[in-house]
């Protein structure tokens, strides 16, 4: 069963879900998670603490709202447009994630908390 999530930043807050994978698992198991946003094009991404290798969902094919977890860098990817890699409207990582999660509802919001440096993911009962 997916596990409710609530992503803060700054004033802007979306929820979504993670995947009941064995890594979207994982990354539910150590919420919650307050880190120092980075931003690349249209990605915020942030070291967790979690190790994790590739897994069968792994891919470089994202669509806008999906998560994912970098292995190279312990990091979570939140995607929410096109990113330095993209040649279209579609994000591109800068290699390969598992997807663990999605954004539900429309995530080109959190293009309003560029310039924020901090971000918040928690469990939720809300969907």
């Amino acid at each position: 069963m997916p596990t409710m999530i609530k992503i803060s930043i700054s004033e802007v807050t979306v929820y979504g879900e993670l995947s009941d994978t064995l890594c979207g698992q994982a990354v539910a198991k150590v919420l919650p998670i307050d880190a120092r946003a980075n931003v690349w094009g249209d990605e915020f991404y942030f070291t967790i603490p979690l190790t994790m290798s590739l897994d069968e969902t792994s891919t470089t094919s994202i669509k806008v709202g999906d998560i994912g977890f970098w292995p190279p860098g312990n990091a979570l990817a939140i995607f929410f447009g096109p990113t330095p890699m993209s040649t279209g409207s579609d994000p591109v990582p800068a290699s390969e994630v598992n997807l663990v999660g999605k954004i539900i509802g429309d995530a080109t919001v959190l293009r309003k908390a560029k310039g924020t440096s901090r971000i918040r993911i928690e469990k939720t009962m809300k969907r």
